[in-house]
């Protein structure tokens, strides 16, 4: 299923591409950006986590840096039967996390600094198998690409209509000015952008992460406090962070800018229907009994 997300995403790219290409300079156009999507598919596959990194300015870290850290991602990955995963750490004070990579054998984790200071252990456990879930479930690679795949269009959107306004281009060539459809259609291509994410990325998404974090780590409740206070904590400490890739985190990031229009970025299920799950998987007997 994972897969069929992955090629519908980057079919729609293609096609959103040409449209707009043909739109600005006719056939010539409509070519030079099915070649434009074509790379950006290609670059998207084998290195948008490394886009992605770039967009939350991690970097990788090695074991030296951060040993205790790496103890628990090694001991929780054991648990979920997964390949030891990159480790990266974001310089945020925001405490946040979330994962990235194509595969599971291509995962990187990371952490922001906020999170390694702010939260107790068990709640960054919690959220660290929440993370090792999303890989489990191979859950990245879509949520990865969508986070591309937004900052692309909207980089394009964003030359188009610059070249509209300074170019005078109409469309197919014709310079007299541009046609006023034409460029509300420019105008509409950011919401476009954000619904290919919304319909790209579902929310169950985020429901069946925390279900399966919490049965890799045993603590359904430290992955809800966990949550509480990260939603808490993104009320009031800002993260710099291209919108694009803000649904990859493990609570959105930008719930504090809600009021400028950012909501519709906004993939994640509300926090308190999170907690509601997870308080009802801790008392379930079935839970109960394997873990309890």
């Amino acid at each position: 299923m994972e897969r069929v997300k992955v090629f519908v995403m980057m079919a729609g790219l293609t096609a959103l591409l040409v449209v707009i290409g043909g739109a600005w300079q006719g056939t010539s156009g409509a070519l030079v950006f099915f070649g434009f999507a074509a790379v950006m598919n290609f670059a998207m596959y084998w290195w948008s986590d490394k886009m992605v990194l770039r967009m939350y300015r991690a970097r990788i870290i090695q074991e030296s840096d951060a040993p205790e850290l790496y103890r628990l991602i090694d001991r929780l990955r054991r648990k979920a039967g997964l390949p030891m995963p990159l480790v990266a750490i974001a310089p945020s004070e925001q405490p946040n996390a979330f994962a990235t990579g194509r595969n599971p054998e291509h995962a990187v984790v990371c952490c922001t600094a906020g999170i390694l200071r702010l939260v107790s252990s068990d709640e960054l456990e919690g959220v660290l198998a929440h993370e090792l879930a999303h890989v489990k479930l191979r859950h990245m690679l879509v949520g990865t690409i969508a986070a591309t795949m937004a900052g692309a269009v909207a980089m394009i959107a964003r030359i188009v209509g610059w070249g509209m306004m300074f170019g005078g281009y109409g469309g197919r060539g014709d310079r007299r000015g541009q046609n006023p459809l034409e460029m509300l259609a420019m105008i509409v291509v950011a919401p476009i952008a954000a619904m290919l994410i919304q319909f790209a990325i579902s929310r169950q998404n985020e429901f069946q992460a925390d279900r399966v974090g919490a049965e890799i780590c045993g603590r359904p409740l430290s992955l809800a406090q966990a949550l509480q206070d990260l939603e808490n904590y993104a009320q009031r400490i800002p993260m710099g962070v291209n919108p694009a890739a803000a649904q990859l985190a493990i609570v959105n990031p930008l719930s504090g800018q809600r009021g400028l229009g950012l909501n519709l970025f906004s993939t994640h299920p509300s926090t308190e229907e999170r907690v509601q799950r997870l308080q009802e998987l801790a008392d379930s007997p079935e839970f109960k009994r394997l873990h309890g």
